[in-house]
């Protein structure tokens, strides 16, 4: 089966709708533009059941299936852009200035939509499929904050699935993995009162810089000294700040960065290892050091049978011989991992031409993806919520 037909004629009409996303890029919990566009064409679409707010700027769409079923499958898209410069020189490029879709969110809410468009037209489905648009998936807690807010009391699911673009140069390809695929977050942030003196006199002072300096090289012991072999852990010091002048010996200095794991004992470990070096620092140096780590994202387990199941549905649209099922994990995170810890579900990705890796102000959604994708969801509800006909 190729893409889907409805779906494959309408690629202009979602390419139009990703240009304008990607044009008005909005930060989380921000996305008030976002969310009354996707409320509006889902309204257009005859989805059953729209509501918004959820999460400050979440939607949800609610659409039943011809059949009368009680099963629920959830699809789920996130919508915010990051505090990035675009810089591709795009017809549509971004109009807020210091603000880019440099993950391609923006497509992964078109594609959303392009499923709900056809399971509207079509529902050859027996049961409710939930519509879930999230806010604020860039570190800022959109996933938690729609749980929070009873978006599975309100809205029961009995498995969900997420989908996100991976430029990796592979045009209609396919990837997932059962079991952990992408690893848990942290972030972490350090303060150092020390005291602040003349620089030509350091002796008089407790050089907070020199301190901040060698407490982030001593914070790599904890995966070189402390982390067992065959565990995975990357710890990312990732800023610095200090100081305001030449002649100056600063006061106080800030470390901060982030914690990756796979396995939520070796985050306790590493947390606790992270303190109590910076507890040591503070006693050997006669300083005052604060340390904060607070997780962002859980560990992505997706449960083997769905991921299964997906890749059926995938391979229906591209192809058995573009689908993956042993994907390798990978050390970047995804809040997706939130909503699984809470309903059972799968999260994959789908390849599209272009190589400028996420997060880069020069990254590029290739848009032929994008009724890939939207086949791939529509696809992935009929084999889950099958309509007997006969």
């Amino acid at each position: 089966m190729p893409l889907l037909p409805q779906i494959e004629s309408a690629a202009d009409e979602l390419t139009a709708i990703f240009q304008d996303l990607h044009a008005h890029p909005e930060i989380g919990f921000q996305e008030s533009r976002t969310a009354a566009i996707v409320a509006d064409l889902l309204r257009s679409y005859g989805v059953d059941e729209v509501h918004t707010g959820i999460a400050k700027t979440g939607v949800i769409g609610v659409l039943r299936g011809k059949g009368g079923g009680n099963r629920r499958v959830g699809l789920r898209a996130d919508m915010d852009a990051l505090p990035i410069l675009e810089d591709t020189g795009l017809a549509y490029a971004s109009t807020n200035p210091g603000t880019m879709h440099a993950c391609g969110h923006d497509g992964h809410t078109t594609m959303l939509l392009g499923a709900a468009r056809y399971l509207a037209q079509t529902r050859d489905f027996d049961g409710t499929v939930v519509l879930i648009f999230q806010p604020a998936e860039e570190g800022m807690g959109g996933a938690r904050g729609m749980i929070a807010e009873g978006l599975f009391e309100r809205f029961p699911c009995d498995e969900v699935f997420g989908m996100h673009n991976s430029p990796n140069g592979k045009p209609g390809t396919f990837g997932i993995r059962a079991g952990a695929a992408m690893a848990g977050a942290a972030f972490f942030d350090i303060r150092i009162k020390g005291r602040g003196v003349h620089a030509a006199t350091p002796h008089n002072g407790r050089d907070s810089l020199l301190i901040a300096a060698s407490l982030a090289v001593e914070l790599q012991s904890i995966v070189s000294r402390n982390t067992p072999p065959l565990e995975t852990l990357v710890l990312s010091v990732t800023q610095l700040h200090a100081g305001t002048a030449y002649n100056v010996v600063p006061e106080t200095a800030t470390l901060g960065g982030t914690i990756r794991y796979f396995s939520d004992e070796v985050f306790d470990m590493a947390k606790r290892r992270l303190e109590e070096i910076c507890a040591g620092f503070a006693l050997a140096h006669g300083v005052v050091i604060e340390a904060d780590v607070r997780n962002a994202f859980d560990v992505l387990v997706n449960d083997a049978e769905l991921a299964s199941a997906y890749a059926a549905a995938a391979a229906d649209i591209v192809g058995a011989r573009n689908v993956s099922e042993n994907e390798a994990p990978v050390t970047g995170s995804e809040d997706f991992a939130d909503m699984l810890r809470v309903v059972p579900g799968a999260y994959c990705r789908v390849g599209h031409a272009g190589t400028v890796p996420l997060h880069n102000p020069g990254f590029v959604l290739d848009p032929t993806v994008l009724p890939v994708g939207a086949s791939i969801m529509a696809r992935l509800v009929e084999v889950r919520l099958p309509l007997l006909v006969g």
